[in-house]
């Protein structure tokens, strides 16, 4: 459906319209959380009261960018606030728990296994990077943002990003040769 269309639903009462939002949104958000706080829990926490800010701020919105990129600045900034209040202790979670566990159930369980393995390798790689470029890569490369929308998102300059997008694919190719080692 048109995000236009539903953006207008709900500015006109239908609070149910708001759930299409959630339902397209939700999991990536979770995961731009998940990287700033480095905790499910907190996580779940930033999105959830991220909705609500969004939802109460619909009729702040500019159509001058996708809702998409709209709300992960507010879950950015949300993400920011809370770890910025808080004395967060980063605990690291299982990629598993990111994923629903019937998210490859048209594979044989050989590649499943192989699948597992190499989403557990890639989650380990992200979590050793410093978060900033952990969520760029997020970002770019599963988001399949632009640079400019990563820029609306959070706020760092376009050249900012690219140098950021450079050095984490590095780091990235760095750690991924010394895991695949072990």
């Amino acid at each position: 459906m048109d995000e236009k269309l539903q953006i207008r639903k709900v500015l006109k009462g239908d609070s149910s319209a708001f759930g299409y939002f959630v339902d397209t949104c939700q999991d990536m958000a979770l995961t731009i959380a998940y990287r700033i706080c480095g905790n499910r829990q907190d996580a779940e926490d930033i999105v959830q009261e991220s909705f609500v800010k969004a939802f109460h701020n619909l009729h702040t919105f500019k159509s001058d960018s996708k809702f998409s990129t709209w709300f992960y600045r507010i879950v950015y900034n949300t993400a920011i606030t809370e770890i910025r209040s808080a004395s967060h202790q980063v605990r690291y979670v299982d990629y598993e728990q990111m994923e629903p566990a019937d998210s490859v159930t048209d594979f044989d369980t050989l590649s499943r296994i192989e699948e597992e393995e190499r989403k557990a390798l890639l989650n380990r790689a992200l979590d050793r990077m410093p978060r900033d470029e952990s969520l760029t890569l997020t970002l770019f490369y599963l988001e399949e943002n632009s640079v400019k929308e990563i820029t609306q998102i959070t706020g760092f300059t376009e050249s900012n990003i690219k140098v950021k997008l450079h050095r984490a694919r590095k780091r990235m190719y760095d750690i991924m040769t010394e895991l695949m080692k072990q």
